[in-house]
This record gives C-alpha cells, sequence and structure tokens, in this order.
C-alpha cells in the first residue's frame, strides 16, 4: 500500500427538492411489487433521507480547512450536480449512470450505491466516504484514521444490539449489525478455505459504528466483493433500504476488517446533532462551542417530512455559516444559502463561544442520505 500517496474523498449527493428526480423516486415507489413495502426499512422514504439542506458545500468547506492536503474529490449523484458547485481539476462529479449497472437502477437506498464506490475509475487506494452530512471538525491526521494494515473504526453512541433474529421494527444498522455477525459466525465454522483467516480470538461486539468519515481501502472492497457476493448481490437488489438487507460499508466490511486484524477500535472526539430533537438549539450550542476541538461531526436530518422552510433546518444553516464562513474553492459566487435563524440569541450566542474539550454525546438515529 502506497503511504504517501494522496487519500481522496469520496461522497454521495442527492438534491431531493429536483422535481425531475422527485418523479422518478415516485415512480420507483409505485412499481415495486405489492409486498415490497413490507421490506422497507424505517425512515427508508421519508423526506429528511433525501433533503438537501447545503450540508455538502460546508463539507467541502470543512475539508478544505482541515485536511487541504486531501486527494481528489468525486460526489456520486443521480444525474444531478449542486447549483452552486464549481468546475475543478480536482473534483468529479460521478452519474450513478457510469458507476453502476442499468440493472441496479434506479435506487435510493445509500447502502445500494456506496456498495459500488470502490470501482469509480482512478480512486485512491486509501480513500474517505463520507455521506454529506458528515464533516471534519478538527485538523486530519491520518494516523488517527489509517494504520499501516488498514484502518479505524469506532463505534456509535447507540444502546448495544440485541442479540436475536433481524426484526422488521429495527433500523438497517441494527439488523445489518445482526447479519454481518451471523455471517461471519457462519464462516468461522464452515471450515471452507478461506483467503484470510479470521482471528480466533475475535469476539463479535453487537454495536452500530458511528456516522462518521469512512477510512476505507478499494482493495479490501475488491476483496469482499469475490468473498461475500451475495451480500453485495442482496444489497444491490434494493431501490429503497431494506430492514433484511446488508448495510456493506457502514456495517460489514467495517466489521469484517475488525475479525481479521485489519481495522483497530478507537474513540474519536465528535458530536452528532439530531435536528429533529426538541433540543436541538442545545445541541447546536454544543457543537458550536466544540467545534474546532471535534475529529468528527455529523448533523442528521430528523426533521423526516418537515417543509423546506422549516426553522428548524434554517437554523442549521445559520449554524454552519456560523463555523464554517469560509467558500471552499469548490464554490462559485452565489448568494448566501443560510436563512434567519430562529432566535437572535442563540445566533448570537454561537458567534461568540469558544472551543472546549468535546463530549461523545447523542446518539446517531441514521444516515439521512438515500
Amino acid at each position: 500500500m502506497l503511504h504517501d500517496s494522496p487519500i481522496d474523498i469520496v461522497y454521495l449527493w442527492v438534491d431531493g427538492n429536483d422535481s425531475r428526480w422527485r418523479a422518478k423516486r415516485q415512480a420507483a415507489l409505485q412499481q415495486l411489487p405489492s409486498d415490497s413495502s413490507a421490506a422497507m426499512a424505517r425512515y427508508s422514504n421519508v423526506e429528511g433521507r433525501f433533503r438537501d439542506n447545503h450540508e455538502l458545500r460546508y463539507s467541502l468547506r470543512a475539508l478544505e480547512k482541515f485536511f487541504p492536503e486531501h486527494g481528489h474529490v468525486y460526489i456520486v449523484t443521480d444525474a444531478q450536480t449542486p447549483d452552486w458547485l464549481r468546475p475543478s481539476d480536482r473534483l468529479t462529479v460521478v452519474d450513478h449512470r457510469e458507476l453502476m449497472p442499468e440493472a441496479s437502477l434506479p435506487t435510493f437506498d445509500s447502502g445500494h450505491i456506496e456498495s459500488w464506490i470502490h470501482h469509480i475509475p482512478g480512486l485512491s487506494e486509501r480513500y474517505f466516504y463520507f455521506n454529506d452530512d458528515v464533516f471534519f471538525g478538527a485538523p486530519v491526521r491520518l494516523e488517527d484514521w489509517f494504520h499501516p494494515k488498514g484502518f479505524h473504526v469506532t463505534w456509535s453512541d447507540d444502546p448495544v444490539v440485541t442479540d436475536e433474529a433481524m426484526r422488521t421494527d429495527a433500523t438497517s444498522l441494527e439488523n445489518a449489525c445482526r447479519l454481518s455477525i451471523q455471517w461471519l459466525t457462519d464462516k468461522a465454522r464452515s471450515g471452507e478455505p478461506a483467503v484470510r483467516t479470521q482471528d480466533p480470538l475475535y469476539q463479535s461486539t453487537f454495536r452500530t459504528f458511528a456516522h462518521s468519515p469512512r477510512p476505507m481501502l478499494k482493495s479490501i472492497l475488491m476483496e469482499l466483493e469475490g468473498t461475500a457476493p451475495e451480500l453485495f448481490a442482496a444489497v444491490r437488489s434494493t431501490v429503497f433500504r431494506s430492514w433484511d438487507k446488508p448495510t456493506i460499508v457502514s456495517d460489514f466490511v467495517l466489521r469484517w476488517a475488525l475479525a481479521h486484524g485489519l481495522a483497530h477500535v478507537r474513540p474519536y472526539r465528535h458530536r452528532y446533532v439530531s435536528t429533529g430533537e426538541a433540543d436541538q438549539d442545545a445541541q447546536l450550542r454544543a457543537l458550536v462551542t466544540e467545534f474546532g476541538a471535534l475529529e468528527f461531526f455529523c448533523i442528521n436530518d430528523t426533521t423526516d417530512d418537515a417543509q423546506t422552510h422549516d426553522p428548524r433546518l434554517q437554523n442549521v444553516l445559520a449554524v454552519l455559516e456560523s463555523i464554517l464562513p469560509q467558500p471552499s474553492g469548490f464554490e462559485n459566487a452565489v448568494s448566501a444559502p443560510f436563512g434567519e435563524p430562529r432566535s437572535e440569541s442563540l445566533s448570537a450566542e454561537m458567534h461568540g463561544s469558544e472551543a472546549m474539550g468535546a463530549k461523545e454525546t447523542f446518539p446517531a438515529r441514521r444516515s439521512n442520505l438515500a
């Protein structure tokens, strides 16, 4: 592995307000078999999963601020491009049709889409994968994310996952945890020859992984595509996120890497903001206070079916602008994307806050991206 080569960045992005895309989504929903709705995971088709609240713009600002030596940036989209995006020889928009076979399209499941990203032409061996609601929050030290044999992972703050069969009322990540552990257990017991042998001392942990920047190795994804073809085929069969399908990049790859000594668990200073919670103001104040001392943060759109001009969304934009006011080199000069904050006192407090030590709080519920 080349440790001195640039590390590329891959984002998934969708504009859920685009009328043509919305028509495509509605048509796909209507064409599902009558029994498919029963397999859809919780929150798989709410507006918050697809809404664009300018998170990508600010994630790129954070990337440029805290990891300026990054490699090429790839933005994977479904025939869309942000209207503020400035052409750059350091950034490529990758359309689903360029990356995925026609039989997979359309899909509105990020777990499906992300199972293909290691096939992006020219992608570096080491790369970071982001959903657009994830941000670096302090200067990046690569040794905190990668080690000589692989990469680091971290657990979410969510409660421990129960050791039971997959459940229709569970989140897709809870069920992905169960499915990955079952696969690893069955593989260890099978006695079948394998390219790599699991660590005999490895014990599975019934927890989900944090919604964070994902350090990845392309070679591991390529290897696993041949090692677990049934899991890749299962997730690549989805149109919307399903409760009974694996989550390859956000769970299986990470858990498999732990079991084979290619991943290490480490804690990160982080902040998770759930925008639909009653204490949103408190969560945002904490984010601003800790900004600069956080290795990453996530602003998860859990307002679900709120309207575009919901004051909670406007408040998030005001906060992002307050902590990341400097446009990145990937932005055109356009009008400010943010609206008036819901509370003048809250905005003033946020602008006047100073960085403090970060705490790991506010458990993650789900990813907001399709």
